[in-house]
């Protein structure tokens, strides 16, 4: 066995032990936390050796009935394990000591949690439609009991649970249904057998396999409109499995859309990859508007994911459209960028994920209104969530701003030589790309000023204190890859780079200064990031020397003689983010409530005014409430169906088995 094989053996092996052990061991918050850092561990060591070109292929006839397993590992796929372990490595060190709360410490939620990561290490590794399809179906599951782990406490997270349920169901029948379509024309299950048979394909097969595909893989992504559960299940699961949901488990979505579009089918026509652009740039615009209305730490977080997963498939849209006219080079620059921003949205989004999960420890609550003051009792805390928002923010040296720059460059530069279809979109998506980065801004500077700084607005947050050891070194973890992919990118690019050859050619080289091949362009994000720290210095020294000739004296500050600043005074979430609801009011719709209440002596004294703003999910309100009542409706209707009549129920059973035959019979 190489080094890869070896590393998943050990990986899933590691995992399952940690499972057992968590029903019998009573220290079992301790015995998962080590458990799925090893797992991790093992799985990232699988990933590097395949990305270096370690490959293997088991199978497995006997696992599956009829068609049996097959796994293997390519760079690609060794790129997801990857990243999925690194993530589970910060997750079981934060875990050891946030699993420690009564809901969490039960032995099935702390045995599933292992599980879970195993099932998303396998997912990747699948070589056979059968293989894929079943780890696809056991990482939905295992994540659903994760998601209600807390359902005792709070009703919310019940309803979580079962939109989470339908639409990973609804994503799973339709990836389902397109690939036993795909199968059906290859006659066998195996990758290479559908590659082989790719070519014979007629464009309409080959269409409908690849919009199933992308159903279900943008359901997977949290990809709008079929994003409805991520915003409700990201909150009320667990912090820790949250951040496992957001930046691990959404990338299978794209890996997913790019084993099947670029490896399996072999690219396609421009059409494909138009309305991955076009969905991926609605999805990245809308996803950061709901968040930049969001009051709610973790659903903010969440809906920040439908962003960043939408930039994601604006750069693997853009790859397919490239590779469909032929430039190799720009469609490789164009998937090195969306996979680079696939690694470092995974780090960054850990780091924010368990510092919100960290604040929610201390405080109790996930309302930016109700926190506040934070900074003094949690420094730390405060701190890798401040570095967590920088790096989601695209700002120099923040993590995402080398692959969005990354991006940019591609959209640019393939303009010219792009096709009237893409001529007309590559401008649209250059302008979502900048408005999202600059909605992503606001967006953070709300959740890290607002609830981290200036004065407590609440006695939960006055009253808060700091995590312990084992969650702030699971911060740590998910804060030093943020850092060493802000400033070193060149450290994960050949990995990347030989992942996006199933698009296109090398584009990046350069380990400190990062050179487009084949177009104009570089970037060092170290000397920027040495260039930025020089100028804040030299400023800063400009102000002391300034400050030094002047007589200082202590004053009141001027306060309109109203007296001390209060936290009445402050900046809520919900004011901070008025101005943007008032741009965008045509397009987010929110929903306004005033109530005056007066005195009874006198209708003219006014006792309180309450003010109430809510910003609902306009595509959930315009499409899936017209179904959910339409369903409703034919269910109560077909109650008149159910008698209670055994010899009804036969009679049903009987007449739709002779209604499939007559069916078969003509169709055949």
């Amino acid at each position: 066995m190489n080094l890869a094989a070896t590393g998943l053996a050990c990986a899933v092996a590691i995992g399952v032990l940690t499972a057992l052990a968590a029903l019998v061991v009573p220290a079992r918050s301790a015995v998962v936390g080590v458990g799925t850092v090893l797992s991790g561990a093992a799985a990232m060591l699988a990933g590097c050796a395949a990305m270096s070109g370690v490959s293997f292929v088991v199978a497995l006839p006997a696992l599956l009935p009829l068609s049996g397993m097959l796994f293997t590992l390519d760079a690609l796929g060794g790129l997801f394990v990857a990243v999925t372990g690194a993530v589970a490595v910060a997750v079981g060190v934060y875990g050891i000591s946030y699993t420690r709360a009564p809901d969490l410490r039960a032995r099935g939620v702390q045995a599933v949690l292992p599980l879970f990561v195993v099932a998303m290490v396998l997912v990747p590794a699948a070589a056979s439609a059968g293989a894929f399809l079943v780890c696809w179906e056991l990482m939905a599951l295992f994540s659903l009991l994760l998601v209600v782990a807390e359902h005792r406490r709070r009703p919310e997270v019940a309803s979580a649970g079962r939109w989470y349920a339908v639409m990973t169901h609804l994503g799973f029948l339709s990836v389902l249904i397109g690939l036993m379509v795909f199968v059906a024309r290859a006659g066998d299950d195996s990758f290479s057998a559908l590659r082989d048979s790719a070519r014979h394909l007629s464009p309409l097969v080959a269409g409908v396999v690849f919009v199933l595909a992308l159903l279900g893989f943008a359901s997977k992504a949290g990809i709008v409109p079929l994003h409805a559960w991520l915003p409700r299940a990201h909150p009320e699961a667990p912090s820790h499995v949250s951040a496992l949901m957001s930046a691990a488990m959404v990338n299978l979505g794209v890996y997913g859309l790019v084993r099947v579009g670029f490896d399996l089918l072999g690219g396609g026509p421009v059409w494909w990859w138009l309305l991955v652009l076009v969905l991926g740039a609605v999805s990245a615009v809308y996803g950061i508007l709901q968040a930049a209305m969001s009051t709610d730490l973790k659903r903010l977080l969440g809906q920040s994911t439908t962003e960043n997963m939408g930039l994601v498939l604006v750069g693997v849209g853009a790859a397919g459209l490239f590779a469909s006219s032929g430039n190799r080079t720009l469609a490789g620059l164009a998937l090195v960028a969306a996979l680079l921003h696939v690694v470092g949205h995974a780090a960054f989004k850990t780091l924010l994920f368990l510092a919100a999960g960290s604040v929610l420890h201390a405080t109790g609550t996930r309302d930016l209104d109700e926190l506040g003051g934070l900074r003094p009792v949690m420094p730390v805390t405060t701190a890798a969530f401040g570095l967590g928002a920088l790096a989601a923010s695209a700002l120099p040296p923040g993590t995402a701003f080398v692959s969005e720059w990354l991006l940019l460059q591609a959209l640019i530069h393939g303009l010219p030589a792009s096709g009237v279809a893409a001529a007309v979109a590559m401008p649209v998506a250059v302008a979502a790309v900048a408005l999202t980065a600059g909605l992503a801004v606001a967006t953070f500077v709300k959740a890290f000023g607002v609830g981290f700084l200036a004065k407590p607005r609440s006695a939960a947050a006055a009253g808060a204190h700091e995590s312990p050891v084992t969650m702030l070194a699971g911060m740590g973890i998910a804060a030093v890859a943020c850092a060493v992919l802000a400033l070193a990118p060149a450290v994960v690019l050949p990995g990347i780079e030989a992942a996006a050859r199933v698009a296109g050619d090398p584009a990046v080289s350069g380990a400190v200064t990062l050179r487009l091949t084949g177009v104009t362009g570089a970037l060092s994000p170290v000397l920027l990031g040495l260039a930025l720290i020089v100028a804040v210095v030299a400023l800063a020294g400009v102000v002391r020397v300034v400050a030094t000739h002047r007589v200082r004296r202590e004053a009141r500050l001027w306060d309109c003689g109203g007296g001390p600043m209060s936290p009445r005074m402050e900046y809520t979430a919900t004011s901070f983010a008025e101005p943007l609801q008032r741009v965008f009011d045509d397009v987010v719709q929110p929903e306004l409530d005033v109530d005056v209440t007066h005195h009874e002596e006198s209708r003219y004294l006014v006792r309180a005014v309450e003010y109430r703003r809510k910003v609902p999910d306009r595509i959930e309100r315009r499409l899936y409430q017209p179904v959910l009542r339409f369903v409703a409706t034919c269910g109560e209707r077909g109650r008149v169906l159910a008698t209670g009549s055994v010899h009804r129920y036969l009679g049903y059973g009987f007449y739709t088995v002779c209604g499939l035959l007559l069916l078969l019979a003509v169709t055949r």
